[in-house]
């Protein structure tokens, strides 16, 4: 059985996609952008960016049911690989303990000029 996921607390999707599915007892969250739901805001350094994201993650995950310890897959896109060790500062502090798998990739650009997106896939 699939149940869509919409949080008011998180940013609304900017094309024809849910913000998260939920089918079978898996949860996955779509692409999250840095974009701070109540202002339409994104933050400018990957830093702020990197935090808006998982905050956005945090309150899809809330809305579902889900913490990030039923995490475990975690796509991070970045517009520039340079920020890899200052987006991981940050990343960090929401995976503390039994860290879920993750990929990164540098890629040629994101939507709305976005320095980073975050994936997300949570199993009960």
């Amino acid at each position: 059985m699939k149940r869509i996921i919409t949080s008011a607390n998180a940013p609304k999707a900017i094309g024809p996609y849910s913000q998260a599915v939920e089918a079978n007892g898996v949860l996955y969250i779509s692409g999250q952008l840095p974009i701070n739901p109540s202002t339409g805001v994104m933050p400018t350094d990957i830093e702020a960016q990197t935090e808006q994201c998982l905050s956005n993650v945090k309150v899809i995950l809330e809305e579902a049911g889900y913490t990030f310890s039923d995490v475990v897959k975690s796509v991070v896109l970045l517009a520039d690989m340079g920020d890899f060790q200052r987006m991981n500062s940050i990343y960090a502090n929401y995976y503390v303990i039994d860290q879920p798998a993750r990929v990164c990739y540098q890629v040629a650009q994101l939507p709305l000029g976005a320095k980073i997106e975050i994936e997300t896939t949570a199993v009960k």
